[in-house]
């Protein structure tokens, strides 16, 4: 396709590997919430609730606790293979198994609360109105909204140490670029991501007052200033484009499908399951499967409108920096460092990739390099 290097066998076994672990961890999903209704086991839950509260508000979090419990047990294996064991194995990362599970635990508190909050929210509104999946879905919006401001300040925190970049001439050429963008940044923070791995990232994040440049140390101390240029110039053309808003309104879109599609279930098999209605906490598994079966399903068409963004983006950075040579270094580093697959089967791609493989990413900064010579 291009003169970049070629996948390593180590990538492709790699990416092969994490394929097949996640494939294994959405049958273990599907499997297990299919059996909890097909043995009665919600059923049985929401009877022993019940026998101990008569509060909804309070029925709903337990039982989403008891069966998210049980899940992440189930789960554990493959997440301690993909997520620990096959990094590590492979040179990725370097993390040492109890900051491994104290970042999961970190996580998966923080995921508690946010999915306590939100079952709240909808069964709230399935016990008031019919329309819920049209207000649920308003209000995930919002929290989607509100999630990308306090990203920056309350959780990338609980995960990194983030210190600001020392005052020099890197901290000088990054705030320029991005004023010659006209996207205003408080400031430019480093992530401690050596502590765990040697992969290399950079991101803007957060919006209006809460906007910041972040780097992974491992880009500021791998690559060349001008490739740093290159990778934060990509991140700053998504919100010249108001990519961030768009990603919200895809992921509103889906929302909505996803609930208006569990609607028509929960009413279709609230009879067949032994549900009392729609609200009866025990149909929380048939919501769970009838949102993951609506994102599997949309996943090629979010991922093929990401790649797109993900290819304007690329373009942006080219045009602000003027000069493909960092760029493609930068990719070629990326790619190296990250591990990732240069030129993945087109299915692959299709399917399951948000971004242009590295490859076509290359091969579309030469071209255009080209065309301007």
């Amino acid at each position: 396709m291009d003169e970049s290097q070629p996948d390593t066998g180590e990538a492709r076994s790699y990416h092969r590997w994490q394929l097949r672990l996640g494939a294994v961890g959405i049958l273990l999903t599907a499997g297990y919430l299919t059996a909890l209704l097909a043995t009665g086991a919600a059923a049985h839950l929401r009877d022993l609730l019940a026998a101990r509260t008569h509060h909804w508000w309070l029925a709903v979090p337990a039982a989403l606790l008891i069966l998210g419990a049980g899940h992440q047990l189930l789960a554990l294996p493959v997440s301690w293979l993909s997520g620990f064991l096959l990094p590590r194995r492979y040179g990725l990362s370097h993390q040492r198994l109890v900051s491994w599970l104290w970042d999961r635990a970190k996580g998966g508190l923080i995921g508690a609360g946010l999915a306590t909050a939100a079952t709240l929210i909808v069964y709230g509104l399935l016990r008031s109105t019919p329309w819920w999946w049209l207000w649920a879905a308003a209000a995930f919006f919002a929290g989607y909204a509100l999630l990308s401001f306090v990203t920056p300040l309350w959780l990338l925190p609980l995960f990194y140490r983030l210190t600001p970049l020392a005052e020099g001439d890197l901290r000088s050429r990054l705030l320029r670029l991005a004023e010659r963008a006209h996207v205003p940044a408080v400031g430019v923070w480093i992530a401690d991501q050596s502590r765990r791995s040697r992969t290399a990232n950079a991101a803007v994040t957060g919006l209006g007052r809460t906007r910041r440049i972040l780097l992974f140390d491992t880009l500021v101390n791998r690559f060349d200033p001008d490739e740093v240029e290159a990778v934060l110039a990509h991140e700053l053309g998504h919100h010249v484009a108001g990519d961030v808003w768009r990603g919200l309104a895809v992921h509103g879109a889906v929302t909505l499908a996803a609930f208006w599609a569990a609607d028509r279930a929960l009413a279709a098999g609230a009879g067949a399951l032994g549900l009392s209605g729609p609200a009866d906490v025990a149909g929380l598994p048939l919501l769970g499967l009838v949102i993951m079966g609506v994102s599997l399903i949309a996943l090629p068409v979010i991922n093929g409108l990401s790649r797109r963004i993900e290819t304007r983006a690329d373009d942006f950075a080219l045009r602000l920096t003027g000069a493909p040579g960092p760029f493609i270094g930068a990719m070629e580093r990326l790619a190296s460092l990250n591990l990732a697959e240069r030129d993945p089967h087109f299915l692959k791609e299709l399917v399951l990739y948000s971004h242009p493989s590295v490859g076509r990413r290359i091969a579309r900064a030469r071209n255009r390099a080209s065309s301007r010579g």
